[in-house]
């Protein structure tokens, strides 16, 4: 196939999908006054709301990577974006905590192959070489998302409120699905895992059973699921309790941290096409990614503002550039295990978020809010337990690093 056709059957309409996948993601962040004011939930509550996607989406990793490998991901993306949109509109019309959660749980739930699918597709369409190339250019369209998800999203929900913006979401997303299923080219028979359904499950095992596999993935995990826990939610409270900043400043904030994100996706993929040229493992490039991420997150558990501004855009940059680590999942298990090996790993990512998520609220709670506001001894704290987290992680991985892989072109 060639590159540009690579582009746009493969890469645009399932970045297409991605894209909505972030925004949702994201959006709680913006509208937090409003779910308060609205519906009257704590830190605790807004954390469990905002969670809830995180945990329908890593609770339906395991049988994504079957039904990827099984079905091919043309057919089972634009399934699963049909309940994200029906969520969408459900989360639009809830009047309780209770309905909120629900429904993020189902919008969640159908964006569980918003990423996997994507890199599915590109493992079996794109050259070996070129696949963290264009698994990154998928993941710029999810920063677009990031980035719509603030100062965009900040004037929608101005205009016409939020539950109209999440209305609205909810018919672009059905569209995606669309776009998806008409646009992607068929899988062939050869692409697919043959064999029943026990046969898919022993899939499943031999990932978790994988020295390999369990050397990166709390390091993988801590990163990833630590970055996505803050940017979509308890990065704003901290910039406006903290930082002190107004509800523009803050959207402004989230925005400079999107473009910061893109920015970092738009690196890895260089840096991982570099790293295949010259026979580097991309897992020594990601080794250097998570210690700046490190760094940048201590500068933010110190509370060091000014340029506290910066730290986040550090942050929001190298927290998902990780996502190389697929890509080196994806040449060691081979392109039938591709998508159990990626949702395998894409389980204990989004299971952590939903953890730190939702813990962070919880420590939060410890401390009495005046004016809906948490002192920065509350924020040192919660953030200061997940820099611990991360240190643990980065030590267990030193302790048992992968081993190397050839270069692309000698697999």
């Amino acid at each position: 196939m060639s590159p540009w056709r690579l582009w746009a059957a493969v890469v645009a309409p399932f970045g297409l999908g991605y894209f909505m996948s972030y925004l949702l993601r994201a959006v709680n962040a913006v509208v937090v006054a409003d779910l308060e004011r609205d519906v009257g939930v704590t830190a605790e509550g807004l954390g469990l709301i905002t969670a809830a996607y995180l945990f329908g989406f890593g609770a339906f990793q395991l049988p994504l990577g079957v039904l990827l490998d099984r079905f091919g991901p043309r057919r089972v993306q634009a399934c699963l974006l049909m309940v994200s949109a029906l969520g969408s509109v459900l989360f639009a019309v809830g009047g309780s905590a209770d309905m909120l959660v629900g429904a993020r749980l189902l919008i969640g739930l159908g964006f569980a192959g918003g990423l996997m699918a994507s890199f599915k597709a590109v493992v079996l369409w794109a050259p070996p070489e070129r696949v963290p190339l264009f698994n990154s250019l998928v993941m710029v369209f999810g920063g677009f998302g990031v980035l719509a998800a603030t100062e965009p999203a900040h004037m929608a929900v101005a205009a016409y409120g939020w539950r109209a913006v999440f209305a609205g979401l909810g018919g672009a997303v059905a569209l995606a699905a669309s776009a998806i299923f008409l646009l992607a080219p068929r899988e062939k028979p050869d692409m697919l895992s043959r064999g029943g359904f026990r046969a898919q499950l022993a899939g499943i095992a031999h990932v978790y059973r994988d020295r390999t596999f369990w050397s990166l993935a709390p390091i993988i995990a801590g990163t990833c699921g630590a970055h996505i826990a803050l940017q979509t939610l308890w990065a704003a409270p901290w910039l406006r309790d903290v930082g002190g900043l107004g509800p523009g400043e803050v959207a402004s904030t989230l925005f400079l941290m999107a473009m910061a994100f893109i920015v970092g996706i738009l690196l890895s993929g260089a840096l991982g096409d570099w790293a295949n040229r010259r026979g580097i493992s991309l897992m020594t490039v990601v080794e250097a990614i998570v210690a700046v991420f490190v760094v940048s997150l201590l500068a933010i558990v110190l509370g060091l503002w000014p340029p506290a501004t910066a730290f986040w855009a550090v942050f929001a940059m190298t927290g998902q550039m990780t996502i190389l680590s697929y890509a080196y999942l994806s040449a060691y298990f081979g392109s039938v295990l591709a998508g159990r090996a990626n949702t395998a790993l894409n389980l204990l990512v989004f299971l952590g978020a939903f953890a730190i998520q939702y813990a962070i609220g919880g420590a939060l709670d410890f401390w009495e809010a005046e004016e809906g506001r948490y002192p920065e001894e509350a924020y040192r704290a919660a953030f200061g337990g997940l820099l611990a987290l991360q240190l643990l992680a980065w030590a267990w991985y030193r302790l048992y690093r992968p081993r190397e892989l050839p270069p692309a072109g000698e697999r």
